[in-house]
């Protein structure tokens, strides 16, 4: 009797993560999506005799449709409901990456054009996903938000990670002489329908009527705009606006950095650079962290960890590998674990049945000036070096700090 009732509080304890498993299925499967391409440019250069400038316009076409959708995918959301904006998003993804693996049914190369339309389907499906999930986890495990968050964001992570793994495994791996590269996509196609379907059929009955959303909903882009009046508002958003700012800037150009600047060879920046994503696991204990002690603790102690790391990758860049390793280390600890923490406190910071568009409105906000960084660091590269572009991202980074301080002080 015992043992039955063991084994059934376990299997209480297992579903109740389906939510999460599912919404972070998708997560992974969309970066994973996203981060097939740039790995594929020689492939596609060579399969369809374009330009590294062609297919890096089509990328960038598949980025944009991906940011476009970030705040009408939130307000459809607060009208909607958010687990149909999530399902729809991975069906029209799903679909996207199955019309990429036609190649294998037809035995010829899809006309350039069909591929670039796939490829900004694959955008506009995944694009409709994070700002609406974060909310709905939020929602959905409200006494470890952060964790779930953390959770979240970790198996994006991967998703970046795994990608170019698979790419190499089909073109010039172990698996090259048996398939080709579209047999990636006809697997993670099938794998997103699977997943649209779970999450379909299990998270309605865990949001319940608190996340079906609005239909007659009246809130206009005015109304939402008119959140960030709210000083408390304004000045989180700065501090998110301006660490994006570092972090898409440094990430950008770190390898550059790291061989012209730090003096070390490709391989060796290379390893050091992979490192900056490999902690990213840290997000699971940072929003797990958030959850006990609260969330602007947590934030300052992952900025300031950031900010020590950027310091010192800008003041001792010859201070040999280890120094410098333990330095990026050090800013993509802190820059990871920020990034959990981060949206559990917006979203507790606006209403519920706003949280889908005002996430939006921040999320643009965010991918426009991430847009802006490495364009910024490249030409006070040119005009000034490399040490002076990492410093003015420095810059930024400590403004977001004092922004910070500003949010602590507003918050009392």
């Amino acid at each position: 009797m015992r043992a039955s009732t063991a084994t059934d509080g376990f299997r209480d304890r297992v579903a109740r993560l389906d939510a999460l498993v599912l919404t972070a299925g998708i997560w992974f499967l969309a970066k994973f999506l996203r981060y097939l391409f740039p790995p594929l440019f020689p492939t596609l250069t060579a399969e369809y005799g374009v330009s590294n400038a062609v297919v890096g316009g089509a990328f960038t076409a598949l980025m944009l449709a991906y940011a476009a959708m970030q705040l009408p995918s939130g307000v459809l959301a607060d009208r909607v409901g958010g687990w149909r904006v999530v399902t729809v998003g991975a069906l029209v993804a799903a679909v996207a990456s199955l019309a990429l693996a036609v190649p294998l049914a037809l035995g010829s190369p899809l006309p350039f054009a069909v591929l670039v339309a796939a490829m900004v389907l694959v955008g506009v499906g995944t694009g409709a996903h994070k700002t609406v999930a974060v909310p709905l986890l939020s929602r959905i495990y409200s006494r470890r938000r952060g964790r779930a968050l953390g959770v979240l964001d970790t198996f994006g992570a991967f998703g970046g990670v795994v990608a170019p793994v698979a790419v190499v495994a089909v073109t010039t791996g172990a698996l090259a002489a048996t398939t080709d590269w579209p047999a990636v996509f006809l697997a993670a196609g099938a794998t997103g329908l699977v997943l649209a379907v779970a999450f379909a059929l299990r998270v309605p009955g865990r949001v319940g009527d608190a996340g079906a959303g609005d239909p007659d909903s009246g809130t206009s882009l005015s109304a939402y705009a008119a959140l960030f009046a709210d000083r408390d508002v304004a000045a989180f958003v700065a501090v998110t606006v301006l660490f994006s700012f570092t972090y898409n800037g440094a990430v950008a150009f770190l390898p550059t950095y790291l061989v012209e600047t730090a003096d070390l060879s490709a391989a060796t920046a290379g390893t050091v650079y992979a490192a900056l994503f490999a902690v990213s696991v840290v997000q699971v204990a940072t929003g797990a962290a958030s959850d006990r002690l609260g969330r602007l603790p947590v934030i300052a102690a992952a900025l300031a960890l950031a900010a020590v790391g950027l310091a010192l990758v800008v003041a001792l860049p010859t201070a040999g590998v280890l120094v410098v390793g333990a330095s990026v280390v050090a800013f993509g600890l802190g820059s990871h674990g920020f990034r959990p923490v981060r949206g559990a406190y917006l979203v507790e910071l606006v209403p519920d049945d706003v949280a889908g568009g005002a996430l939006g409105v921040v999320r643009t906000a965010i991918m426009g000036v991430g847009a802006v960084a490495p364009a910024t660091v490249g030409v006070l590269a040119e005009a000034f070096g490399f040490q002076v572009a990492f410093a003015a991202l420095l810059a930024a980074l400590v403004g977001a700090l004092v922004a910070l301080a500003a949010v602590a002080v507003l918050s009392r």
